[in-house]
């Protein structure tokens, strides 16, 4: 059998088909934008076909007990990121208009910048507290490991053990 025709893609299909409306809608409400609805409606989905292997299910097969509570979960996430990009192009374009045009970067330049700062807030946000703490005060500040741990009351190596967390993040999430 193929893995389009595996039965956890087939799962999925059947899943589409009966919720796919739903959620959608459950989405306009929340959004008010039927585009934006659509579009987080389908990646709900296509989350569940990249990551077969993360569902609870994938155990004892995919039978979904609750299968609205579940697409629920996912479009929450993907809502939280969608408001996140949002907030973050918001402050970048606030910025931008604090800058004298002369200034200002050129209209491909600020759409590459403004991907770029949406790929560190994602790799930011997947950082615990301390260790984003810690990598912000070594990138934005440029303390050294034994400022880092005086201002955060860490032990130097534990500000070495955060550091290497964050850049091993830093590598995995690069495009």
């Amino acid at each position: 059998m193929s893995a389009a025709h595996s039965p956890d893609h087939q799962h999925i299909a059947a899943l589409y088909t009966d919720h796919h409306g739903w959620l959608q809608g459950w989405l306009r409400r929340r959004l008010g934008h039927a585009g934006d609805a659509a579009d987080l409606a389908q990646d709900t989905f296509v989350r569940l076909l990249d990551a077969p292997d993360a569902t609870p299910e994938k155990q004892g097969g995919w039978q979904l007990r609750e299968p609205r509570a579940y697409l629920t979960l996912i479009a929450k996430r993907l809502l939280a990121n969608l408001y996140r990009r949002r907030s973050l192009e918001q402050a970048y374009l606030e910025a931008l208009a604090q800058l004298p045009e002369p200034m200002a970067p050129s209209p491909e330049d600020q759409a590459i910048i403004l991907e770029t700062l949406q790929q560190v807030d994602a790799m930011l946000d997947g950082l615990k507290p301390a260790v984003r703490a810690a990598f912000l005060l070594a990138q934005l500040e440029g303390l050294g490991y034994a400022e880092i741990a005086a201002r955060l009351g860490l032990s130097e190596r534990t500000v070495k053990r955060y550091m290497a967390q964050a850049m091993a993040r830093c590598i995995l999430l690069q495009p």
